[in-house]
């Protein structure tokens, strides 16, 4: 079995990224010893094992012209070459000038991979290479890799495993610059093309600044398409139903039933102003069905419809590659952005989810970081049906708030937690437009599943909550919450109950904020409060089954100390 993985090139040929995406989220840079030519280091997965991985410095030649060549050549030399492999990275665009330490790392014996770099770049420049015959020609592995949007990684760490059983390969080239021209000739191809309109996007949505424009644009569009199609629905087909049909069907199926009673209580709550009334009865047959299918339903339909499109599309692997370098600080990878989104539909998929991330340590961040910096589907229509009637100002400023704790806290996460964060490699398919008929069906598929865990908790939760009310169990709890709730965040007592409640469903624990005539400070601090405080009971169980005990306890307290430092702040310091 290799114990190194040596990565070699010359100058600007993306050997930085394709180390990045081989090695993940922890390297180690230093000096070598009487030099300022920096090393970096990090580790591969190969197998079933982790193998050290050195960036050595640009290296035009193993004949050493400058310091940063010898420290190269130096470490090529410190291990005996059948415990070791070398990467060599070659700019795809420009195959005759990287050639030349090809054929030297090759006259040297040792085991070699080549990695034709900017792959994608040599194609829209009208270059092909045959890599199957430049294979042939030098008897090596050779693989073709666009480091920056991940193509091809996958198949360099597959050929690095094969590397440690394939003899290694000697050969002596009497010119070598006649031997490039004779390889150029035979594997590549020249051809004037110019991009197409597809591969312009594609560029442009991975590179800095033009993506982190499209990422906006992209993004705002998404949260407007969502809000208009979710309040579309609620104006013309939930609100009408209930009010037209579902309601009067009640109220001749209660007719007889006298108010105030233990079951008309239970199943029709409280009637306010002589009627009921969807949002603030907290009925079982009233409140609880209007909150999830005439409130939340249209969201999740609206937001599980652009997801998918943006999955389907291509666009959700380019958002994880631009962000590869923001979440990399916060101790995870680009793709860690699927389980967010995820997480903004239903925190219990966002959750699952994180499995796809390979070390517990890397888990437990994602894990935390969604449980309280990223509000569900359910949460969100509740929060833009309670502040949205305050002007944008305050919806936004929720998100504002949770996205700088996702950054805070995943900041100090990762500086404070041990362990290793592994590279999750990622293939980037090209833009193309789903059929429609694949899209109908994922959006069914998590439409179902949202009603599936969603109702029967909703209903539990809400027949739970009515007899706990019915017979004034929830005092206690306001008596000896009421210093911290109302001296630290200024919010009445009655909000207690909805900050408690919370912990069965948030959507829920947010529409019993709606009867208690709060102010527009005050909803804003409960929504947040909620957003941030102890999970939904399903995110609860899901925590306590993918990081175990030990980790959900370290999690609970974090959201504990979290809410209460930012009610505070936010009560004191931002909203004063």
């Amino acid at each position: 079995m290799i114990k190194k993985v040596y990565l070699i090139g010359n100058p600007n040929v993306g050997k930085s990224a394709v180390f990045s995406r081989l090695t993940g989220v922890h390297v180690m840079s230093s000096n070598y010893p009487g030099t300022t030519v920096e090393i970096s280091r990090g580790l591969l997965t190969v197998g079933e094992q982790r193998v050290d991985v050195v960036d050595l410095p640009g290296t035009y030649s193993l004949e050493p012209t400058s310091r940063a060549e010898e420290v190269a050549v130096s470490l090529l030399n410190e291990h005996p070459q059948n415990e070791i492999a070398v990467v060599n990275i070659l700019d795809a665009t420009n195959l005759e000038r990287n050639l030349f330490l090809t054929l030297q790392l090759l006259e040297k014996g040792f085991s070699v991979i080549v990695c034709l770099n900017m792959c994608d770049d040599a194609v829209h420049r009208g270059v092909h290479i045959d890599t199957r015959k430049l294979e042939d020609i030098l008897q090596v592995p050779v693989v073709a890799t666009c480091a920056i949007a991940g193509t091809g990684i996958k198949d360099l760490v597959a050929r690095i495993v094969e590397t440690a059983a394939r003899p290694r390969v000697s050969l002596n080239f009497q010119d070598r610059w006649a031997e490039i021209g004779r390889i150029v000739e035979n594997v590549q191809r020249l051809e004037h093309r110019h991009h197409t309109l597809r591969e312009m996007l594609e560029d442009a949505s991975v590179k800095p600044l033009t993506g982190l424009v499209m990422a906006g644009a992209v993004i705002y569009a998404s949260f407007k398409v969502v809000r208009f199609i979710g309040e579309g629905i609620i104006t013309y087909i939930t609100d009408p139903f209930f009010i037209n049909i579902y309601q009067p069907l009640l109220e001749k199926m209660t007719s007889g039933w006298q108010p105030g009673s233990f079951l008309f209580h239970l199943l029709i709550g409280d009637l306010i102003d002589g009627g009921i009334d969807f949002k603030q009865s907290l009925g079982v047959l009233t409140t609880a069905p209007y909150i999830e299918f005439g409130m939340v339903l249209p969201y999740v339909i609206a937001f599980y419809l652009i997801l998918s499109l943006l999955e389907d599309v291509g666009y959700l692997p380019r958002l994880a590659i631009l962000l590869d370098n923001l979440l990399h600080r916060l101790g995870l990878h680009g793709y860690a952005v699927i389980p967010v989104l995820l997480g903004f539909g239903c925190n219990v998929p966002g959750i699952l989810s994180t499995r796809v991330l390979e070390s517990k340590r890397e888990r437990f961040i994602a894990a935390t970081l969604i449980s309280i910096g990223v509000p569900c589907v359910p949460l969100q229509a509740m929060i833009f049906g309670l502040l949205g009637v305050f002007g944008g100002f305050y919806v936004a400023g929720v998100y504002l708030v949770l996205f700088s704790l996702i950054i805070i806290l995943g900041l100090i996460l990762n500086r404070l937690m041990p362990g290793y964060s592994p590279e999750f490699l990622l293939e980037i398919p090209p833009y193309r437009f789903p059929p429609l008929w694949m899209l109908a069906q994922k959006l069914y598929f998590r439409i179902k599943g949202f009603i599936v865990e969603a109702v029967p908790v909703v209903l539990i939760g809400v027949f739970i909550i009515n007899i706990l009310l019915f017979v004034q169990a929830f005092d206690l709890a306001a008596g000896i919450f009421a210093p911290i709730v109302h001296g630290l965040f200024g919010l009445p007592q009655e909000s207690i109950i909805a900050l408690v409640i919370g912990f069965f469903r948030k959507d829920v624990a947010v529409g019993l904020l709606m009867p208690l005539d709060l102010s527009a400070k005050q909803l804003f601090i409960a929504s947040t409060l909620l957003a941030i405080s102890f999970p939904c009971v399903a995110t609860f169980i899901v925590l306590w089954k993918e990081l175990g005990v030990k980790d959900v306890i370290k999690a609970t307290l974090l959201m504990i100390g979290v809410s209460l430092i930012v009610g505070t702040l936010l009560n004191f310091v931002i909203l004063s």
